[in-house]
């Protein structure tokens, strides 16, 4: 039955013509059927809640007619825009095929997210009356058949419609999910390296759920292996970031309550698993149910936030409540939406029928208000960090002031206590050596037992012990090397008029470290006391002197070819024991050897007394 098509242009073409009057016919063929067939008025949009039940295994035809552009208007070309043509199809013009969008298969399965513009070839195009049929691919099981009104008109005036739409339908979530996959590898580094940062993990992880789901606007074709998997993957993806968020939302409110987070949590894997369990044909029955046990969750998340608001009242604290009312309502609004619910359809008609999802630019905003409210917390950390760091260098600082301080004041008192040591040794000295012997020696010339040469000799011992002393202890003498050549130059001569050559060997290098006055003083002792027992009991005729460096002080070696030098068992054994205890005194050793060639004495005395070292540590700990 021939029916009257509704003409969308009975007069002059408009510049954009927006086609909701057709015929329907469903049938299988690939071709447009024949105008005597069974077509039915319609009315675009076409399908939604009013066959959403029923089954569609066959495609469906839409025909409709319009006028083309007037024989005298300039040459331009023209086209059809479809806002969204989900499953696809094939477009034709006056009986002839001028595009077709693939469709799903027995191996692809296909959603076209992206809006649809098909050019009209001009040679197919008349200025009159026009036919064109599109033809809507048969639907998989579970699907629901949408037709929306047709546009058809120049290409430059549909191109900015098709642009826009683009734009936001697919453009744009490929942004978002570049985004989200790369701000959740970053984020998620972090949390990594600082565990304790949940906020920074569960953002990460949010993000990453986020940015998998908005692959659905992505991805528009997929081998039917696949298709099952993938759903089971946006439905986890999406219980998953609403869940995620909750939990999210809780912990900035500083509320912590592991059963409700675990809930949430078995919640969100509910869907996928029983997905996963039940097969395709029960993914409309999950899609309604469990995805509409999500819009509590959203409200919730809502309220805890206007909670976290009213106590805290900062700007942090709002900034997050107010970000949730978009993608709160969003969702609510998709979710009507998709299920085609009375109310919002009768309520915006023109707007639902338009198709534009809103959550996933709610999203969007949270994910952006969520990642400055966690930098905002990572500056305040580096800040409060940085502030850490300059209060411990200035205790450091004030640390070290004190230290050095105390460095000083432990300076002056070992100063102090080495000037007194010095003092005392020298006392001692005097008391010991000089002063012991003017006493014996006035002792026995008051008893009559010294004759005149014995008091020369007696007076010019201890002239050569002050001259000794002298020596080694003016202050400003700091080169020992001088003292020792004064030394050896007095010696020289007495080694001499006894008969005895002699030869000095000093190997000190010029910047060594001197002797202490008094360390040099008892070094020369030993000396003098070894040249001594070389004169009084050795009946040497050579005398051999070396000085050296020796492992953190100086070695001095006596080496003469006379008898043994020393005879403990004869004299008692003091010249020898007092070498050994003033090199011992000094920290060092005393090494006494005797041969048929001679005799040897090696004195070895450090530089630095080791008592002193240990006095400075324990004065520092």
């Amino acid at each position: 039955m021939a029916l009257a098509l509704p003409c969308a242009a009975a007069q002059a073409a408009p510049a954009v013509m927006v086609i909701d009057r057709v015929q329907r016919l469903a049938s299988n063929e690939r071709a447009p059927p024949d105008a005597e067939r069974a077509w039915l008025p319609a009315s675009l949009p076409d399908g939604g809640a009013a066959n959403r039940d029923r089954p569609q295994p066959e495609s469906v035809w839409y025909r409709m007619v319009f006028n083309g552009p007037p024989a005298d208007a300039p040459p331009a070309s023209w086209a059809v825009y479809l806002p969204f043509f989900y499953d696809g199809g094939s477009f034709w013009l006056n009986g002839l095929q001028v595009a077709s969008v693939p469709e799903s298969s027995a191996t692809v399965q296909v959603r076209w997210e992206r809006p649809h513009l098909v050019n009209l070839p001009a040679a197919l195009l008349r200025s009159g009356e026009n036919a064109l049929a599109i033809r809507a691919a048969a639907l998989p099981a579970g699907n629901v058949r949408r037709m929306p009104r047709v546009s058809i008109g120049p290409l430059d005036a549909l191109q900015p419609t098709y642009d826009r739409r683009m734009f936001w339908a697919r453009t744009l979530p490929q942004i978002t999910t570049a985004v989200c996959l790369l701000m959740a590898g970053f984020v998620l580094f972090i949390w990594w390296r600082r565990r304790s940062e949940m906020l920074y993990g569960l953002f990460g992880i949010t993000a990453a759920l986020w940015g998998i789901r908005t692959l659905t606007f992505v991805i528009e074709q997929m081998p039917v292996a696949q298709w099952h998997l993938w759903r089971m993957a946006y439905l986890g993806a999406t219980g998953g970031f609403v869940v995620l968020m909750a939990i999210f939302a809780l912990r900035f409110a500083g509320i912590r309550r592991p059963w409700i987070e675990r809930g949430l949590l078995l919640y969100a894997l509910v869907g996928p698993l029983w997905l996963g369990l039940q097969g395709r044909a029960a993914e409309p029955f999950i899609n309604r149910f469990w995805s509409a046990g999500l819009i509590p969750v959203g409200l919730s998340v809502l309220g805890v936030s206007l909670y976290n608001l009213l106590r805290q009242r900062t700007w942090a604290a709002a900034l997050l409540p107010a970000a949730l009312v978009f993608p709160v309502v969003a969702g609510v609004h998709d979710y009507l939406l998709a299920w085609d619910v009375v109310p919002l359809m009768a309520a915006l008609p023109h707007w639902t029928e338009q198709r534009i999802f809103l959550l996933h630019h709610g999203a969007n905003l949270l994910l952006l208000v969520m990642g400055g409210l966690l930098t905002v917390r990572f500056v305040r950390a580096l800040s409060a960090l940085e502030q850490l760091n300059f209060t411990l260098e200035a205790r450091v600082a004030d640390r070290e002031r004190h230290l050095a301080a105390n460095f000083s004041r432990m300076a002056t008192l070992q100063q102090q206590h080495a000037a007194a040591q010095e003092r005392q040794l020298i006392m001692r000295e005097i008391h010991d050596g000089l002063g012991s012997r003017l006493f014996t020696s006035l002792s026995r010339v008051e008893r009559g037992d010294m004759d005149e040469a014995q008091i020369a000799e007696a007076l010019r011992d201890c002239i050569g012990d002050m001259r000794l002393a002298l020596d080694a202890l003016t202050p400003g003498e700091e080169d020992f090397r001088v003292v020792l050549g004064n030394f050896l130059f007095r010696w020289q001569e007495q080694l001499e008029d006894a008969g005895v050559r002699s030869a000095w060997t000093i190997d000190w290098p010029e910047g060594a470290p001197p002797l202490a006055p008094q360390r040099l003083l008892q070094l020369l002792r030993i000396m003098q006391e070894a040249f001594t027992n070389v004169l009084k009991h050795a009946q040497a005729t050579q005398l051999h002197m070396a000085l050296r460096p020796w492992a953190g002080g100086v070695e001095v070696e006596v080496q003469d070819d006379g008898r043994s030098a020393v005879a403990p068992q004869r004299h008692g054994g003091r010249g020898l024991a007092n070498m050994r205890a003033r090199a011992t005194q000094l920290g060092g050793e005393l090494i006494f050897e005797r041969s048929d060639r001679g005799t040897r004495v090696l004195a070895r005395v450090p530089v630095v007394a080791p008592s002193s070292t240990g006095l400075a540590l324990q004065t520092i700990a």
